[in-house]
């Protein structure tokens, strides 16, 4: 039996580095701020027009200015919705943006960092000066921590 790679399977990831190489979250919160803000507007018109579809029933088809009458209690009730909860959702928006924004920054962080520890070790393993048993120790106890294998004890040489 034969292992191979797959082809035609797409392996792009996400690029989190400005075109200066520098890391770039990408987390934004004025980005979060503008959804809250259509989010909860959408949502003030979805009860607007329901209170003027429900006042349809207590207003009478024939009265005078009854177009008039259920546009004003739809936006009233709209904008009612409106200012009790977009405040609310706007500052929930803003923390949860924060905590997103900072576990982002964790992630990158530790991924970079472990790039960089690879990196070296694959450099040390290239190097002909260094012996093989410290080469084998040095990408064992980066793959337990890697992995989290427990606590890597190593004894005096």
């Amino acid at each position: 039996m034969k292992i191979s790679a797959i082809n035609g399977y797409n392996t792009t990831r996400p690029n989190f580095t400005s075109k200066k190489g520098e890391y770039e979250n990408p987390i934004s919160r004025k980005t979060e701020k503008g959804l809250a803000i259509w989010g909860s507007i959408g949502g003030s018109a979805l009860a607007g027009a329901t209170a003027a579809g429900i006042s349809t029933l207590f207003i009478k088809s024939g009265s005078a200015h009854r177009a008039l009458k259920l546009g004003g209690i739809g936006t009233l009730v709209g904008l009612g919705v409106l200012a009790l909860t977009l405040p609310a959702k706007l500052y929930d928006t803003s923390v949860k943006a924060f905590t997103r924004e900072k576990e982002m920054d964790v992630f990158t962080r530790d991924r970079e960092l472990k790039s960089n520890i690879m990196e070296e070790v694959n450099n040390e393993v290239k190097d002909e000066d260094v012996d093989l048993d410290t080469k084998i120790n040095h990408y064992t106890t980066v793959q337990m921590a890697n992995n989290g294998n427990g606590m890597l004890i190593k004894g005096a040489n």
